[in-house]
Formats: C-alpha cells, sequence, structure tokens
C-alpha cells in the first residue's frame, strides 16, 4: 500500500496520454491527400487474421508496462513518459503533414478472427500510419524496461512488444517503414531527448530546492 501511494502521483501523468490521443480521431482521414509506402516487401508479408489477437493486446501491455517501470525505475519511468507523449506529438505532426494509407485486404470467413479485424478495420480508419504508434510506444516500454533488475521480466516484456510489432503488419495495419521509422524516432527521443529534459529539470530542481531552503531560513 505504501508503495502505490509513493507511486500514485507519478503514474498521474499517464492521464496525458488518452488526453493527446484525442487528436488522433481528428486526423485520421485523407482530407489533405495522402501517400502509399507499400513495398514489395510489405506485399511478401502474409496476412494471417489470428494476430489481431496480439494486435489488441496492445493497449494493455503498454499501461501495465508503464505501471511496472514506475513501480521499479522512477528515473526509466519518466524517460518512457517522455518518450510516448514527445512520440506520439511527433507522429500527429506527421500524420497532419504527410498522411497515408494502407490497402487492407478482402476479409473472408465468420471466425471470430474475422469478426474482430472486421471490427478493427471499421472503427480504425486505414490512414495515420506512418510511423506507427503501436510500433513507438512498444518501443518505448522495451527502452524503459531495460533499465529494471528483473531479466526474467524483461524478457517476457521484450517478448511480448515483438509480437505485437510484427502484428501490425501480419494484420496489415502498417508497412514495413512505419515500424521502422517508429523505432528510430522512439530511440531517438528516448536516448537524447528524454534525457535532457531529466537533466535540465533535475538541475532546476535543485536550484529551487536551496532557493526554498534559504528562504526558509531567512524567515526564521
Amino acid at each position: 500500500m505504501k508503495n502505490i501511494k509513493a507511486n500514485f502521483l507519478p503514474l498521474s501523468l499517464m492521464f496525458i496520454i488518452p488526453v493527446i490521443n484525442i487528436m488522433y480521431g481528428k486526423l485520421n482521414n485523407s482530407i489533405n491527400g495522402c501517400y502509399n509506402l507499400v513495398t514489395d516487401f510489405d506485399r511478401s508479408i502474409p496476412f494471417i487474421k489470428e494476430f489481431i489477437i496480439p494486435y489488441w493486446m496492445w493497449y494493455p501491455f503498454i499501461i501495465l508496462t508503464i505501471v511496472y517501470i514506475c513501480f521499479n525505475c522512477r528515473n526509466a519511468y519518466y524517460k518512457t513518459m517522455i518518450t510516448i507523449v514527445f512520440g506520439m506529438l511527433s507522429c500527429y505532426i506527421i500524420y497532419f503533414f504527410f498522411q497515408t494509407t494502407v490497402p487492407r485486404p478482402a476479409i473472408q470467413g465468420n471466425d471470430i478472427f474475422s469478426h474482430i479485424i472486421r471490427l478493427t478495420y471499421k472503427w480504425d480508419k486505414p490512414f495515420n500510419c506512418f510511423p506507427s504508434i503501436h510500433v513507438l510506444t512498444c518501443y518505448a516500454v522495451v527502452r524503459g524496461a531495460r533499465e529494471t533488475k528483473k531479466i526474467y521480466n524483461k524478457f517476457i516484456i521484450n517478448f511480448m512488444a515483438i509480437i505485437i510489432m510484427v502484428s501490425t503488419q501480419l494484420v496489415k495495419q502498417h508497412v514495413i517503414l512505419d515500424l521502422i521509422f517508429a523505432i528510430l524516432l522512439a530511440e531517438v527521443i528516448y536516448r537524447f531527448f528524454a534525457v535532457f529534459i531529466l537533466e535540465r529539470s533535475t538541475i532546476w530542481g535543485k536550484k529551487l530546492y536551496w532557493w526554498w531552503t534559504m528562504k526558509k531560513k531567512l524567515e526564521i
């Protein structure tokens, strides 16, 4: 219980994600035109409808992994959150100026997987593809989890992230360039931008603490 209370305030930062995600729906269209980044490699990738399950596992996976990182390495948690938030904002800017689309296959069959894919295609229009937010967030939590201590948990997180990222290709929600650029974007933000923000915030935090302490002493 004490550990939960100690992490409650930092975890509240997660509410930023659904707030900025409002922009996703506003940009999920082809009003400004769209580009097709499908390559011969993408055409060679098979469509495997069963992978729609790990594709949807993205939601609980990201939430649970972020919470896990927060409980186990606060510094990595802040870097992960910075990467996700600024990564998503970067994606939205790209979507506005460079909207892409992914051709979707016709879905045959009445099995559960086919039904889920039809619902997915209905709810999520074939835009906002490059880069993939699915992949960007998965890679961000992998980078954050890498700084935690338990090797077994890191293995599970890496495995799940890879399966989810692969699923974006196998259910034809993204093309390979969406995946590659999302990983590169997340890596740059995590390694450079997030580290810089944390370093500056630490410096300013120490200065504010010193100022507050001196102010109290002078009042006494």
